[in-house]
């Protein structure tokens, strides 16, 4: 069976009906997520399941272009783990452990290259469940000297809940009903520090419109 197949399978059979049913998910669309590569979706990162939440607001069509970039000292450290992270979500691997950020920065372009939509976690590591962690600059390192950085869709995604229902260092998924709130793209600004001020903020922005702060603000996709 092609790894494409065991991707689509578990998507339609097991991950999207975990999350719209099980979980239930409250999705605000401030922006829009984009359905083409390449791009990259950002978010805030407190669960194993905010890959796989996200992958699953994605259409069954156009899953095969989505590719959280993820830990392969994680994800590679048995081959129970390794199989599903290669068949079932096709990670684009890197090593935390590797000091040569060239070599992951060129794993992460070529994939955007090859048209794929990339989601990542500025945070670099989960952190405590529904606490903001600190942005690292990794991300504005990798982009910087891309030659369509004028046209690429940079897009940030704000969860809350899911620290809740997986949190850190544990095995049992408690239904906890979710907010998924997608912003704007973002411009890619002149520096480093401008860029982790900018995603900082629009995290904090886009905490606003989830149910649990009881200001929900009813908008329209634009």
């Amino acid at each position: 069976m092609k790894k494409s197949l065991y991707k689509l399978l578990f998507f339609a059979l097991w991950m999207k009906p975990l999350a719209f049913i099980l979980i239930g998910l409250n999705i605000v669309r401030v922006g829009t997520l984009p359905t083409e590569g390449p791009s990259v979706v950002i978010a805030n990162h407190n669960s194993h399941l905010d890959a796989l939440i996200l992958m699953s607001l994605y259409p069954l069509r156009i899953i095969n272009q989505v590719r959280p970039v993820a830990a392969a000292d994680y994800f590679f450290k048995n081959k129970y783990l390794k199989w599903f992270a290669t068949r079932c979500l096709d990670i684009v691997p890197i090593d935390r452990n590797n000091r040569q950020l060239n070599e992951t920065f060129e794993i992460c372009n070529t994939a955007l290259n090859n048209g794929q939509i990339l989601l990542l976690f500025p945070e670099g590591s989960r952190g405590n469940p529904e606490e903001l962690g600190k942005i690292k600059k990794g991300l504005f390192y990798m982009l910087k000297d891309r030659a369509d950085l004028a046209c690429l869709k940079i897009v940030p995604v704000f969860m809350y809940g899911l620290g809740k229902a997986l949190p850190r260092g544990e095995a049992l998924l408690v239904p906890f009903n979710v907010d998924v709130i997608i912003g704007k793209a973002l411009v890619f600004p002149e520096t480093s520090k401008d860029f982790v001020h900018a995603i900082g903020q629009t995290f904090q922005d886009l905490q606003s419109y989830c149910l649990h702060k009881g200001v929900f603000q009813e908008l329209k996709d634009e």
